[in-house]
């Protein structure tokens, strides 16, 4: 999937669910329920048991209707292990050239972790499909607005912090998209069973994005 492909993807939910530690058992019925809810772009952290397996299935069940990626992608061992699982995207939380020139010659998205200005611009020329600004509940929405002043030529997704309440703010600050774990893909209630809880959640989510 070409860069310009893997952006569209991203603008046209503008949100990445993270699922990071959610169980086997549960993952085919969390993602019908973030599709139910409005979200199709999801990640699955390689930091969660059986990864590679949930990435495999998800491909398989829902690979027509979302866009299925691997996060946590530490190095060139992790991105090859994602890409033979089937992911159809990365994302990383550090900025690894090695890594995103792996991604650019097997025409794979990457949204590589970065956080300051030299960091942006050294993913992006590396080749990032957008570049993922992490943390962003520490850096703020003022930090990624100053951002946007010399380098709103990069795309920007916005990871950590974002909620129902500041969604539009950091879209309405310049990010193509943002990428939310826990507060969308809460262990509790999946591990309950309450698979609703995660649709409405993702439903209101998608209903504070300004159109």
């Amino acid at each position: 999937m070409k860069r310009d492909e893997g952006l569209r993807c991203i603008q046209d939910t503008r949100i990445i669910a993270i699922l990071r530690g959610v169980e086997q058992q549960h993952v085919a019925a969390v993602a019908q329920a973030l599709l139910d809810g409005g979200v199709r772009a999801m990640e699955i952290t390689l930091n969660t048991p059986g990864a590679p397996e949930m990435i495999a299935q998800l491909q398989e069940q829902f690979g027509q209707k979302m866009y299925i990626g691997a996060g946590t992608v530490l190095d060139l061992e992790d991105a090859k292990k994602a890409l033979d699982a089937g992911a159809a995207y990365l994302v990383t939380p550090n900025m690894d050239e090695e890594v995103i020139r792996y991604a650019v010659q097997n025409d794979v998205p990457i949204f590589p972790g970065a956080m300051t200005p030299t960091e942006i611009v050294k993913a992006w020329k590396a080749g990032a499909t957008a570049v993922k600004i992490f943390p962003g509940a520490s850096l703020g929405i003022s930090y990624l607005k100053e951002l946007q002043g010399p380098l709103n030529h990069i795309p920007m997704v916005a990871v950590g912090g974002v909620n129902e309440d500041n969604i539009a703010q950091f879209i309405q600050a310049g990010c193509y998209g943002v990428g939310i774990g826990g507060s969308l893909v809460n262990l509790k209630e999946i591990t309950a069973g309450n698979y609703l809880w995660v649709q409405e959640k993702a439903a209101r989510l998608i209903a504070n994005i300004p159109r």
